[in-house]
């Protein structure tokens, strides 16, 4: 099926990129990521989170103030969520020089399967798009109790995002990036895969504070999770990396038809 609109990206030396992420201003995998950023030889600019604020989803800060620092010229730390860095940005600190192409990440760890609801990472390119922007999250797979793997997402980030930005993508799609948990020259290369399924938060652990007042810890994935041939996570498993384009628009048009004439009024279009 041809798909009718892209969202048009300069080249990305001349492009104008705006860079977020969820894990905080500091982490190692954002200072990645602004390496990454200017190797490509773009104008960068910076509006992430002061603080770390992984599984906050989509959220905006809607009850509170929302503060910031500017660090230095383009790079500024928000008091909120990815959500409200991307939102901030777009519309004001960038407002009279809007960004070509935002990059999400590199986040630690594995934004795949049923976890992308959850994910900040994710959410900042969400808003990105809906906003009219298009946007990238990437993210680097680990294990527990084992070295982060960032030389994989340094090497083979860029050649990623440059094939993504000369290519494009629809302009209700955001694109998500996962690069193994393998070394660098371990990659076996680039694969295209849907959503698998893998879910976190069902295994929690109860304990008791010093005070004797119960209190859970929302734990990791179970371990049995079942890998799906062809799927994000099963591919990431076997060592590649992954590119998984996800839409804004939840709706499932299947069964929308499929309801089609059960209720009096409204029709289908």
């Amino acid at each position: 099926m041809k798909i009718e609109r892209i969202n048009p990206i300069p080249p990305l030396k001349t492009a104008r990129i705006l860079l977020t992420n969820d894990d905080g201003i500091h982490a190692p995998g954002f200072k990645l990521l602004e390496s990454i950023a200017q190797s490509l030889g773009a104008e960068v600019w910076v509006v992430a989170p002061e603080t770390e604020h992984s599984g906050a989803g989509h959220s905006l800060t809607l009850h509170q103030p929302l503060r910031w620092r500017q660090i230095s010229e383009r790079r500024f730390a928000v008091e909120g969520t990815p959500t409200d860095c991307v939102l901030l940005a777009i519309n004001k600190f960038m407002a009279d020089s809007l960004p070509h192409l935002v990059l999400s990440g590199v986040n630690r760890g594995a934004n795949m399967g049923d976890d992308v609801t959850y994910s900040g990472t994710i959410a900042a390119a969400m808003e990105a798009t809906l906003l009219g922007v298009p946007a990238i999250a990437l993210s680097q797979v680990l294990r527990q109790q084992e070295p982060v793997k960032w030389r994989t997402a340094e090497v083979h980030a860029p050649e990623v995002i440059r094939a993504l930005c000369a290519r494009g993508w629809p302009g209700d799609v955001l694109i998500s990036v996962n690069f193994p948990n393998v070394a660098a020259p371990s990659v076996r290369g680039v694969a295209l895969a849907p959503q698998g399924h893998h879910k976190v938060g069902d295994n929690l652990v109860e304990r008791i504070d010093p005070r004797g007042r119960p209190y859970i810890w929302v734990g990791n994935l179970h371990a049995d999770t079942t890998l799906v041939e062809g799927s994000d996570m099963e591919r990431s498993e076997a060592g590649w990396v992954t590119v998984t384009p996800l839409s804004v628009n939840l709706t499932d048009r299947a069964t929308l038809d499929h309801l089609a004439g059960v209720f009096d009024t409204g029709t289908v279009a």
